[in-house]
């Protein structure tokens, strides 16, 4: 059983660790959300995750299965409009409905708790895999685009020169 609950600074070793091995380095290769043949180098750092903890209109959610971090998104109203982010799974858990189940409480908490009728995120555009996964879980694809933060290496290091995130927006009322 997945319990839910907002996470503290007393986690943020823990998510980075989560992080990292969800989206860097072979470990990653274990589930299929990794970015290491994109991206070499760090996905977040502790600060960073500090910084989410300790924002405004912000929740990092920890997902624990039988008091074990199993996964972990990032919640933000952003002027009235729901963002998730920084969504990992350990790679061993991926295919098992953990993500499925932490997107699901993810939108319940923007909808339910906070009163949010959207929920907005952005992909990276080389992951084909990834966003057709949600849009089988109903977000569509705006065709709006970002550029990737190049020269930025809080964010990892490019092995491509076209990264760049598009955004994508489901409707939870």
């Amino acid at each position: 059983m997945l319990t839910f609950r907002e996470a503290t600074n007393a986690d943020v070793s823990a998510l980075v660790a989560l992080i990292e091995s969800a989206y860097r380095g072979e470990a990653s290769r274990v589930g299929w959300t990794t970015e290491a043949d994109l991206l070499a180098g760090q996905r977040t750092d502790p600060d960073g995750v500090a910084a989410i903890i300790g924002a405004p209109k912000t929740v990092l959610l920890a997902v624990e299965r039988d008091g074990e971090l199993v996964a972990c998104c990032q919640l933000a109203d952003e002027d009235g409009t729901g963002y998730f982010g920084l969504f990992a799974v350990t790679p061993g858990g991926q295919g098992a409905g953990i993500g499925r189940a932490t997107l699901a409480e993810a939108e319940r908490v923007i909808r339910d708790d906070w009163g949010l009728a959207e929920l907005h995120m952005k992909v990276l555009t080389a992951r084909a895999d990834l966003i057709a996964w949600y849009v089988r879980r109903g977000y569509r694809r705006t065709g709006q685009r970002s550029p990737f933060h190049y020269g930025d290496e809080r964010f990892g290091l490019p092995l491509r020169d076209d990264l760049e995130f598009e955004t994508l927006i489901k409707t939870l009322r």
